[in-house]
Order: structure tokens, then C-alpha cells, then sequence
């Protein structure tokens, strides 16, 4: 028996969803890339200065503006609301992008300790090698020992010829 993947089928009715809300299609990828960028851009000194210019801008013309022109006055409950609104989009969109260099860490890691075990299984097989040939060397006669036993023969060949 063969399992084919579940698809739509057309000779069946579809399953019935029912939600308050609508249903929005979006791609992870880009959503997270995009929240990468947001979140580098919010780590970075450029932002500290917009953000100082901008509350600036805003005191300083919510105090010193004249009072007919002033759209939010001293305890700014205005730009309270607008920061907290900030960061609580700043907030999930950091951990977001962190949470995907974490996934990028990970791999990353699977794949240093992997190439890791390949270089160790590697380093053993060309020790094994070395030793193997170690022996095979201590095997083979030398150029000494080809010498001494020639040396040996021919005393010996000169002693049987003075022998009488």
C-alpha cells in the first residue's frame, strides 16, 4: 500500500475554519530578515542620535511653542505613549533576531563540530598510517646494515683463503 501526501482533494468538502480574524499570509524569511535589519539598526549610535533629536524636537517644542501650537503638554503623556509604543515593537523584534542568530549559531556549530570529527578521524587514520610504516621501515635492510654484512663476508672470505 502506497501513502500519498495529503493535498486538497476536490472530491471532498474542506474543513470549515472560523475565525474572528482575517487570515495574513506573510513569509517568515522576510519578516525575519526584516526584523534583523530593524534590530541592527536600533544597536547602532545612529539610532541613540535620531531618537535624542527627535525627543528633543519634541520637548522643546511642546515647551516652549506657543501654547495655542503645543499638541502635548508637560508630563508629555503623548511621547510616553509613543516610546512605549516603540519599544514595544523593539522588544519582540530584537528577540526575534535573536533568535534567529541563534538558529544560525547552531548550525554553525553542528557544522564546526562535524568538520571537527572528520579532521580528528582523519589526523588517526595518517597515524595509523605512520606507525604501519614505522614497522614496515624497521624491516628493511639498510644501507649500515647491507654494509656491516658485506664487510662480514669479506673477512670471512679472507680468512678461508689464508687458511691453509
Amino acid at each position: 500500500m502506497t501513502t500519498r501526501p495529503m493535498t486538497a482533494r476536490l472530491d471532498q468538502p474542506r474543513e470549515v475554519r472560523r475565525t474572528l480574524l482575517p487570515r495574513i499570509h506573510y513569509d517568515p524569511e522576510s519578516f525575519g530578515r526584516l526584523s534583523e535589519r530593524i534590530a541592527r539598526f536600533l544597536g547602532t549610535a545612529r539610532f541613540i542620535v535620531y531618537m535624542t533629536v527627535f525627543v528633543t524636537a519634541w520637548l522643546g517644542w511642546n515647551l516652549f511653542a506657543p501654547a495655542f501650537l503645543r499638541f502635548d503638554p508637560y508630563p508629555f503623556i503623548f511621547l510616553t505613549l509613543m516610546l512605549s509604543l516603540q519599544a514595544s515593537y523593539a522588544a519582540p523584534l530584537i528577540l526575534l533576531a535573536q533568535n534567529r542568530q541563534d538558529d544560525r549559531d547552531r548550525v554553525q556549530y553542528e557544522q564546526d563540530r562535524a568538520r571537527n570529527e572528520r579532521s580528528i578521524a582523519d589526523t588517526e587514520y595518517l597515524t595509523r598510517e605512520i606507525a604501519g610504516l614505522r614497522i614496515a621501515l624497521s624491516e628493511v635492510a639498510t644501507r649500515d646494515f647491507l654494509r656491516s654484512e658485506l664487510q662480514q663476508v669479506i673477512k670471512e672470505l679472507d680468512a678461508k683463503e689464508h687458511v691453509p
